[in-house]
């Protein structure tokens, strides 16, 4: 896979979830659209990074330090997505009517929406903080390339 095309689809979706995660600027129905894009970029990261997901998981029980760390990393990241979208759209305004649908125990989904995306963005923070040096390294040999 193309580094520059992973990149950008990594920019990609760091800017859509600032975006997505900040109701109060958006809007609420926007912020909940935007949450199911996010959904979709944040599958084409995952599958642009499919091949060192599976190696990692591959070699998990040999693994130490580090890339480990990034793995766990990477699963927390996971389920605090998955609980931020599943309580969101638990507690939407704006997807569900338009689907038709209505959801039970906003009490529950509302307070776990909220912890998970603080819990998300944290987790986010420390991702891209763990992977800096593999992005600046990668955009700098991708720079290199073009002086050739």
């Amino acid at each position: 896979m193309d580094l520059r095309k992973i990149l950008i689809v990594d920019v990609v979706v760091l800017v859509v979830y600032a975006i997505a995660a900040n109701p109060a600027v958006t809007g609420v129905g926007v912020h909940e659209w935007l949450g199911l894009g996010a959904l979709v970029v944040i599958v084409a990261h995952t599958a642009m990074h499919f091949d060192y997901l599976a190696e990692t998981l591959r070699h998990a029980a040999h693994r130490r330090g580090l890339r480990l760390a990034k793995l766990v990393l990477d699963a927390l990241l996971v389920l605090a997505f998955m609980a931020c979208c599943v309580s969101g759209l638990m507690v939407s305004g704006a997807v569900l009517p338009a689907l038709g649908l209505y959801a039970e125990g906003y009490y529950f989904w509302d307070p776990l929406h909220a912890a998970s995306a603080k819990v998300l963005l944290a987790l986010l923070l420390v991702h891209v903080v763990a992977n800096w040096r593999i992005a600046a390294a990668g955009l700098k040999r991708k720079g290199n390339e073009h002086d050739e």
